[in-house]
This record gives C-alpha cells, sequence and structure tokens, in this order.
C-alpha cells in the first residue's frame, strides 16, 4: 500500500481544525426541534422524574387528560374524585393522615412542571350556566388560549370552553340529554376535542356512547357536519365485539376516542376498540387507514394521537394504553417505525398511558388513568 506524505497529513488536519472552529463559532442552530419530532430524537426519550411539582399536601387522581399550549404551558385534567379515601386522608372528617388532598382537577404547568394555576377543589369545578362533568375526560387549549374540557360519566354529554383564566363561555350539548350519533345538537359522552385554527371550527370525538366526529362552530357553537367510519352515515346499531382478523367494519366501535387535525389540513381518528386510526379530509371524506396492534383485544390499541411539531409534522403519535408504550408514526407511510414504555409502575414506564402531546421542542408528556394516576414528561435530544 502506497504511503501518505506527512505533509498531506498535516493539511488534511488543518483543514479539518479550521472547519471545526468555523462551526463553532455560527450561531446556534435553531432546528434542534425539527430534528427530535422527525425521529432524531438522539436515542429514546428520558424521563424527567422530578417533573411535575405540587404542593406537599395535594395528590392527582386518574390523569384523563393533557394538553400543551402555545407558550409550551401544560395543562392537564385529572379525576379527583377517583382519589380512595386512604389517599385523601387530610380531607377526611377528622383527618387519618398528614396527606393528602385531592388536587384541583384543572392545573396548568410550565415546561419545567412548576405550578401555574389550578381551577376547582375535590368536587370539580362547578359553576353558574354550564354542567361540569361527573367523569372528566379530555382537555385542549386552542389557538385563542380558550381551555375545552370534556367528560365521559353515564350523564356527560356536553363539552365546555372557558377562558384561559376559567372564565365560562360556552357549552355544547347537555348533562343527561342524548339524542343519538345523527342529533346535529346533542352530544354522546364525547371523548375529545380539537379546533382548528385555520377555521375556528371545533371537531369533538363523539365519543364513549356516540360513534362520530361531529363539528361545531367553536365560537357560536352552530352545528356544521358529523360522519362515521369511512365517512359513512353513522350507526347506533350493537357493532359487537372486535375479533381480531374480522374484516373492517364500516362504523366506528365505541370509544371514537380522539381526534387530532394537521397543518395540511387532515383529521386523524382514533378509533380505539378497532385498533385503526383513520384520515379524512376536513369535510369528512375518508383518506386512509392504519392498523396498531391488530391482534390487541381488551381496550384497544389506540387512545390518543399527537402530532410532531416539525414544519413538516413528519410523524404522528399513538399513545397505546393496552400494549403500555407511545408509538412513533410515519404520516406519509402510515407506519409504526419506533416506540418507546413498558408496562410498569417505575418512572419512565406506563399503567394505562391515556393522552400524549408534546411541545414545540418536541419534549414528550404522558397522562395515565387507572391506577396510572400521574402525568410525565420526556425530554428528547438530550436537554432537559
Amino acid at each position: 500500500m502506497e504511503s501518505t506524505p506527512k505533509s498531506r497529513i498535516w493539511t488534511c488536519l488543518a483543514a479539518g481544525l479550521a472547519l471545526a472552529l468555523l462551526v463553532g463559532c455560527e450561531a446556534p442552530d435553531d432546528s434542534g426541534a425539527d430534528a427530535a419530532a422527525a425521529g432524531d430524537m438522539g436515542g429514546q426519550p428520558q424521563v424527567d422524574p422530578s417533573w411535575p411539582t405540587l404542593p406537599d399536601d395535594w395528590l392527582i387522581g386518574e390523569v384523563a387528560g393533557i394538553a400543551v399550549d402555545m407558550d409550551d404551558n401544560i395543562w392537564i385534567i385529572h379525576r379527583p374524585r377517583s382519589l380512595n379515601a386512604d389517599e385523601a386522608g387530610l380531607m377526611q372528617d377528622p383527618p387519618v393522615t398528614q396527606c393528602c388532598n385531592p388536587a384541583p382537577p384543572v392545573l396548568k404547568f410550565d415546561s419545567d412542571g412548576n405550578l401555574l394555576d389550578s381551577w376547582g377543589d375535590h368536587t370539580g369545578y362547578p359553576g353558574e350556566g354550564y354542567d361540569w362533568p361527573s367523569s372528566e375526560h379530555g382537555i385542549f387549549v386552542d389557538h385563542m388560549m380558550n381551555v375545552w374540557v370534556a367528560g365521559n360519566g353515564p350523564d356527560d354529554h356536553q363539552v365546555i370552553k372557558f377562558s384561559a383564566d376559567g372564565t365560562f363561555l360556552m357549552q355544547i350539548g347537555q348533562s343527561g340529554r342524548t339524542e343519538g350519533s345523527n342529533n346535529t345538537e346533542f352530544l354522546g359522552r364525547p371523548a375529545d376535542m380539537e379546533v382548528d385554527p385555520e377555521t375556528n371550527e371545533l371537531y369533538i370525538a363523539d365519543g364513549y356512547l356516540n360513534k362520530r366526529i361531529i363539528v361545531f362552530d367553536a365560537d357560536t357553537g352552530d352545528y356544521k357536519r358529523h360522519w362515521g367510519a369511512y365517512g359513512n352515515e353513522p350507526s347506533d346499531d350493537d357493532t359487537g365485539a372486535f375479533m381480531p382478523g374480522e374484516e373492517p367494519i364500516q362504523q366506528f366501535r365505541t370509544p371514537v376516542h380522539a381526534v387530532r387535525i394537521s397543518s395540511d389540513g387532515l383529521v386523524y381518528v382514533a378509533d380505539r376498540v378497532n385498533n385503526r386510526i383513520q384520515v379524512f379530509q376536513k369535510d369528512g371524506t375518508y383518506v386512509d387507514e392504519m392498523i396498531v396492534e391488530g391482534s390487541t383485544l381488551g381496550n384497544g390499541s389506540t387512545w390518543d394521537l399527537e402530532l410532531s411539531p416539525d414544519t413538516a409534522q413528519e410523524h404522528l403519535y399513538n399513545a397505546d394504553g393496552a400494549n403500555q408504550r407511545i408509538h412513533i408514526i410515519d404520516r406519509a407511510a402510515l407506519e409504526v417505525s419506533d416506540h418507546f414504555g413498558r408496562r410498569g409502575r417505575y418512572s419512565g414506564q406506563f399503567h394505562w398511558v391515556h393522552n400524549v402531546v408534546v411541545d414545540s421542542q418536541g419534549n414528550f408528556y404522558t397522562a395515565e388513568v387507572n391506577q396510572g394516576r400521574r402525568a410525565q414528561k420526556f425530554v428528547v435530544g438530550g436537554g432537559r
């Protein structure tokens, strides 16, 4: 083999050093969030065990919703009434232990986990003009910093809109009244919602009783349109239990559990027990679907959906509360490319992971119901 002259080696080393110095002097690269969100996460997301921070005498119950606002603040809604007398020992009469009191149902944190605001008490957040749900379920903060909440109790057939300070603004639907999946005024145990910033329309995954997506004007509450699986007219007929390998049914099964709208105008719907994500245009025209862990029985695999914060929204994230993981989905191919998490009760593990959101830097925040009863933060790219 021919040897390389020393002069050539020193020339290459000098050039490399000059390039390294040049790169080192450049302004910081702003593309970290795009890279992380696109799947280059520098390894698996790492849990931040210190997130969030609560007052010493507060305890949260089942966390049934989590949202991120435009300022990267994190909102959760939990079920204070899910705590038993032992867990809420401080509020018993007389108190039986030194801790705890149920935390208010709506909590707002900054990205470091510091508590910024809270609404309500151990009974929920009751007020004039609206029906606070008996079982809290779902929270969303829209482009105008309005906060939307829902519930999935037996009579929770309403979605409620508040300002960011908790002032009541509007209710859609009515507690205790439901009229089926083709009614244009009343809901049926809605699970989730999102407001389209382009049209200011509210999309509701409706939900635990009804089997549809329904759309309203987010200011007036006026009905716009609704649809079922594959864009069909929804039916309330009994669909029977899901069986792996069966032909896909032409209706959603309950619960229709989540809805998300991409920046390129697609609507993604989590049809939980059918283990599928269906894709629509905003007018309800069916586009495509994908199956996630298709042999999953019980509560199904598609619990919640979120889009990555990169410009192209290259990835779709799916919280799978049966298999206890967050799926990372290539949005163009509708294929799972990776996942993180596993079943367990330790920090970074999941028990009934119910929801997932990401902030502008691509960090993940998750919520757990049943006996999980917590919110967690997962940091991407090695930062905190």
